[in-house]
């Protein structure tokens, strides 16, 4: 049974989040968070029924309607029409484990306490987790300014019985999918609306799901590198941990290391170790230093997402110790846009030296031996020769999709909402770069285990052997050919879902 996460506002990891969003592990709310957010709504209360003036989003209008006041009969029905009017995303949905991290992530928010909302909002927020109710939630139209205001209208009216919901794989209007699944909406108080759509949460989580996929890309791409070292019948040497100590940067370290723990006990490395070849290929020789930058960028990206997953990102903030509601710009994306376009590129470089590997994989003149695109009757068969083509292309998008978007800002709500940071851009487009980056590795692991294969009887090292097995375990060697799209995808999953490195880590222990 998977344990229940409770959600207190102060310690979500990355781990839970993917757990929750992917593995559909329930979650809760402790009696802990429970008091800190009736303490918050019990100020919003004071606040409505005090006739305080000019409070935002309490008896305002929004945006450019901040000077509006609302009298306090409506302020209901303004939550409830913030949430109508807000609702007009287009496109493709999100994927369903984004909206799932989405429903998360701002539950922890509110959690947290600084929002106001009643504590049977966010317990209803809960149990679309726990159910599997999901929002139909459109993928266009945040900039990413005053939080994901689209998206997050979008996710929050099926808690009011409208919008629409995916419920045991059919999508119904938002009153059927509760009903299907035992719950009934709540009617919305002042604030409310207003707490469920001031938010990050859409571009932190595909900072948050993105990170988990970038870290296990990183470890991939140390195995597909080694596994290639060992098919090209590379050095050694340009890995030894006394080159990485006179530029110690860690990510290079990290990667040089396991790239040799990878190669332990290798025979076919022992076979050509007093060969005359002086050097190999930059895209061999120079692997910790890309794959290290790039694992560099994503501690910056860590810090940045871990960070958000635990902030309030409200407008206005209910700050109970102090007593007020105030107006602040902690819902401005800037930090996560920053930090998607720094993912991107981080994980770009990944695929771009890995093709290069590849190149070297397939082309004769540089493998080393190995036969032309890696089959034994070329002519009649092609081999590797369009995987490798597949890999250009994929590494091709990449360089328009690692275009930054955080660097943009368009004005909004007639200049009230003068500079935004195009964060959900930042994510969508991180996310498509990650599925490029993830099949292009497994095609440079399927190359280069193929590769290893024609130097038989001699055994690559046992990290090496342990990648080699997974990826036969889910394509068989490539004697005539075939079409090889399915392995490529089922390689690309294993990359993606973490069970190629975990399999690895299981036969040499953990890596770096």
């Amino acid at each position: 049974m998977i344990e229940s996460k409770a959600l207190t506002g102060d310690d979500l990891a990355l781990a839970d989040v993917w757990a929750v969003a992917v593995d559909h592990a329930p979650v809760g709310l402790p009696d802990s968070a429970r008091e800190r957010m009736q303490a918050a709504r019990d100020l919003v209360e004071r606040a409505v029924h005090g006739k305080q003036e000019h409070t935002y989003g309490v008896n305002t209008g929004f945006g450019r309607f901040v000077s509006r006041s609302i009298p306090e009969e409506l302020t209901e029905e303004l939550q409830v029409r913030l949430l109508r009017s807000h609702a007009c995303g287009v496109g493709e949905p999100y994927p369903d484990e984004i909206v799932r991290a989405a429903m998360l992530l701002r539950a922890n928010a509110l959690a947290k306490g600084f929002s106001g909302s009643r504590v049977q909002t966010v317990e209803l927020l809960v149990e679309f987790l726990n159910r599997g109710v999901l929002p139909h939630v459109p993928s266009r139209g945040s900039v990413g300014a005053s939080g994901d205001l689209a998206p997050l209208a979008h996710l929050a009216l099926p808690l009011i019985g409208e919008g629409e919901a995916w419920f045991e794989g059919e999508r119904l209007p938002g009153n059927e999918a509760l009903a299907a699944a035992g719950l009934a909406p709540v009617r919305l108080e002042a604030k409310e609306g207003l707490s469920l759509v001031n938010g990050t949460q859409f571009m932190a989580a595909y900072g948050a799901l993105g990170l988990t996929r970038a870290v296990r890309a990183a470890k991939a791409a140390d195995i597909a590198c080694a596994v290639s070292l060992e098919a090209l019948q590379g050095s050694r040497t340009s890995f030894l941990p006394q080159i990485q100590a006179v530029r110690p940067l860690r990510g290079q370290a990290d990667s040089a290391a396991n790239v040799l723990h990878l190669l332990e006990d290798s025979a076919i490395n022992e076979a050509h170790r007093w060969c005359d070849k002086v050097q190999d290929a930059y895209s061999l020789r120079c692997a910790p230093q890309v794959h290290g930058a790039g694992r560099d960028l994503l501690d910056y990206v860590s810090y940045t997402v871990t960070t958000e997953l635990n902030s309030a990102t409200d407008n206005p903030l209910v700050l109970v110790e102090d007593e007020l509601l105030v107006s602040n710009g902690n819902f401005h994306g800037q930090p996560l846009a920053f930090a998607l376009d720094a993912l991107a590129m981080a994980v770009c470089e990944l695929a771009d030296i890995s093709e290069r590997r590849i190149e070297r994989l397939v082309n004769p003149s540089l493998s080393e031996g190995l036969p032309a695109f890696l089959t034994g009757d070329g002519g009649l068969n092609s081999g590797f020769m369009i995987p490798q083509y597949v890999a250009a292309s994929l590494v091709s998008e990449n360089k328009v999709l690692a275009h930054p978007a955080s660097v943009d800002s368009i004005p909004t709500s007639a200049g009230q909402e003068d500079h935004v940071s195009m964060g959900n851009a930042a994510g969508i487009k991180a996310w498509q770069v990650l599925a490029n980056v993830e099949r292009v590795l497994a095609i440079e692991l399927l190359a280069a285990v193929q590769g290893v294969e024609f130097l038989a009887p001699l055994q690559p090292g046992r990290g090496a052997r342990a990648a080699r097995e997974v990826v036969r375990s889910l394509s068989p060697r490539l004697r005539d050919d075939r079409p090889l799209s399915g392995d490529i995808e089922a390689v690309a999953e294993a990359v993606r879902n973490g069970s190629l490195v975990e399999a690895v880590e299981g036969e040499i222990g953990e890596l770096r």
